[in-house]
């Protein structure tokens, strides 16, 4: 299933990165502010860069000083990228890995509106999985991610390869989604599910675990008491959701229907939907459009929270 769930998640956020989400529809930039943005965070970097996947805040937790290198996993359009750019200064390096093609082109289209606005030249990203870095081993002072972690099939690999790129005594700030307790059978058998953060999550113990394993000491595991629930409140979104675009503030969603939001109900749309916890996907859900209505139906009868939590991992490498 390992494949399903790779080309499921890719084809998701390609979705995502052309869909117009941005802090400029209040949804979203609502979502992030729940999970820990500040307005002026927020404001400091392009728009597109925040497209509401978040779940935490990982540059508020990493205590990240000049000089630094700090890689992002999952950067997405680099969000955290550019934040940790500005603490980590001219002398430092701010990275961005990625294995969306999509989500990597609107990076650097971002890096480069950074630069025009005047910001330090010292960002890049990478086209790569996070279970393999194109990175040298022990090069990299900190670690941080958002709500991705949870979607890698193979953790373990993605625990070993942070291990490796770290320095001996570098460190790990993440922001993800853990279990608190065992999924209902259900869900965590769909693949949907998997795709919107839920599914793909282990429990806390078992991250802790992972992280002990690949040679981590000093574990932190932190439920942050987020609701996972915010985008519901937000938007009358469920779960893992980005809140829904009008139509009427981004036209590229008339003329994309894979485009709408995430958890949006279904239109009348030809072309079948599925969500996750960021945007809907097409061609790889069955034709009659039973993915996107699985997942609603799955978070419509239970409670994410009661399974579920937003959590801050922290970690150190040896020296």
């Amino acid at each position: 299933m390992s494949q399903e769930i790779f080309d499921a998640v890719r084809a998701n956020y390609g979705a995502v990165a052309q869909s117009g989400l941005s802090s400029e529809h209040s949804g979203v930039r609502a979502v992030a502010e729940a999970f820990g943005y500040t307005a002026e965070e927020l404001t400091s970097i392009p728009a597109e860069a925040n497209m509401g996947l978040s779940c935490g805040n990982p540059t508020a937790i990493a205590n990240l000083r000049e000089g630094e290198t700090v890689v992002d996993l999952g950067s997405g359009g680099g969000l955290d990228v550019f934040l940790a750019s500005a603490k980590v200064g001219p002398e430092g390096r701010a990275i961005g890995i990625d294995m969306t093609k999509e989500m990597i082109e609107l990076a650097r289209r971002n890096a480069e509106k950074q630069l025009e606005a005047g910001a330090i030249n010292n960002v890049e990203f990478h086209l790569a999985t996070i279970d393999k870095l194109p990175l040298e081993d022990s090069t990299v002072d900190c670690v941080i991610s958002n709500c991705v972690i949870n979607l890698a099939p193979d953790k373990k690999a993605v625990f070993c390869e942070i291990a490796r790129v770290l320095k001996p005594g570098g460190r790990v700030a993440v922001s993800d989604i853990a279990l608190k307790q065992p999924l209902p059978a259900e869900v965590s058998s769909d693949i949907s599910a998997y795709v919107g953060c839920i599914a793909g999550a282990v429990t806390i113990d078992d991250y802790r675990q992972g992280l002990i394993e690949a040679g981590f000491t000093e574990v932190l595991i932190v439920d942050s008491r987020a609701d996972l629930n915010a985008y519901a409140q937000i938007e009358g979104q469920s779960a893992c959701c980005s809140p829904a675009m009008e139509e009427t503030e981004n036209d590229s969603a008339k003329n994309n229907p894979t485009a709408s939001a995430c958890c949006a109900p279904a239109s009348s749309q030809s072309v079948p939907q599925v969500s996750s916890c960021c945007a809907p996907v097409e061609a790889v859900e069955p034709a009659d459009g039973s993915f996107h209505n699985s997942l609603s139906d799955l978070m419509a009868r239970y409670n994410v929270n009661d399974y579920a939590a937003s959590v801050k991992v922290f970690a150190v490498k040896p020296s």
